[in-house]
């Protein structure tokens, strides 16, 4: 199975994430592409068969920027060929900024749900309060995912 990565980061974090998990996920015997800053055109030459975004929070709950050309062209033109395709969403924020914490990540939930894409996992949420170490602690939700996409 083709598993896209898209990402988006602030400091770097978030595209550690995205390069550990298509690490694990090859391990796992998928076909896991991702790149940073990948276009809309990227992604449909790779046609994914699941999806999974890895993303920071920054602002008040906002997209990174290295991600809103991405997700605005998606949004704007809504690909026919992801409904009904499996996915999931990392995301990435700090639990002290209270109502705004992991906004990015349910941005790019809504648009997964706009698109039809099939949420298989709720969405993982990395709080940078918590933890020094993001891509270990997506691990066990990254082996679920791959569980959920194999089931």
């Amino acid at each position: 199975m083709k598993v896209a990565i898209i990402s988006g980061s602030v400091y770097g974090t978030a595209e550690e994430v995205a390069r550990h998990a298509e690490s694990l996920l090859k391990a796992a015997g998928f076909d896991a592409w991702h790149a940073a800053r990948a276009t809309l055109q990227d992604l449909e030459g790779f046609v994914p068969q699941a999806l999974l975004a890895v993303t920071s929070t920054t602002g008040m709950g906002e997209l990174p920027d290295s991600l809103m050309p991405l997700y605005s062209t998606i949004r704007d033109t809504l690909p026919a060929a992801w409904r009904g395709l499996p996915g999931a969403v990392i995301g990435l924020g700090d639990s002290s900024y209270g109502d705004t914490y992991c906004g990015a990540g349910e941005q790019l939930r809504e648009l997964f749900a706009e698109l039809g894409v099939h949420e298989v996992l709720p969405m993982l949420r990395l709080d940078a309060s918590e933890t020094v170490t993001p891509e270990t602690d997506a691990e066990p939700w990254l082996a679920e995912f791959a569980q959920a996409l194999k089931g």
